[in-house]
């Protein structure tokens, strides 16, 4: 059997979740500079991810849950998740208590990180997801992995599935991805080919 794990922001989504909540709540220029220094490479996505956890976790939680629900999706990706769901499955640094609605309309399990609740705020990280635990995980219970994703903090993940795709539907793949992918895609048209042979 084969499973599919999906990055969730820029692959399913057809935008980054974390600049569009720096927006809408008016930090975005503190958030732009992290985000961009990450995609560079120049900041460790798990110290980034800490950082920009620390600015947005004093927002509201359920504002940023209904905010990230209306995010648009691209539609055939998701219909190959849907018709695919037990062999699919999303894999997002993000936290579980902002993406909850947003991965519940893709329909598949998904895992996430997660944080420490009070009032409707994040106080901590608890843990962050490392996504090449689950590409080990699955292939230790003897299934082949694609994984397909587009950021640095894909890279590992990827190096370790049995195929990797780079995802360039949002924006070009990180450097990193680029060259350790098996293949590259860069419509939704060409992505869903690519894992209709992959089953």
């Amino acid at each position: 059997m084969t499973k599919f794990i999906f990055d969730l922001d820029g692959t399913v989504t057809k935008q980054e979740t974390l600049p569009l909540i720096s927006k809408h709540f008016g930090i975005q220029a503190e958030m732009d500079n992290l985000t961009m220094e990450t995609v560079k490479g120049n900041i460790p996505f798990i110290e980034s991810f800490i950082r920009r956890v620390y600015i947005l976790g004093q927002l509201p939680i359920d504002e940023v849950c209904d905010l990230l629900e209306g995010v648009e999706l691209y539609e055939k990706v998701v219909d190959f998740i849907s018709q695919h769901s037990e062999d699919c499955l999303i894999a997002t640094g993000n936290l579980e208590c902002w993406v909850d609605k947003l991965a519940k309309k893709v329909g598949c399990c998904c895992y996430c990180s997660d944080g420490l609740i009070e009032d409707n705020k994040v106080l901590k990280l608890t843990s962050i997801l490392k996504k090449e635990n689950l590409v080990q995980r699955y292939q230790s219970e003897g299934e082949k992995v694609v994984f397909i994703g587009d950021g640095n903090n894909d890279v590992e993940a990827m190096r370790m599935a049995d195929v990797s795709i780079g995802s360039g539907l949002t924006h070009m793949p990180a450097n990193s991805v680029l060259s350790i992918a098996d293949y590259l895609v860069f419509n939704e048209e060409a992505l869903c080919r690519q894992l209709n042979q992959l089953l």
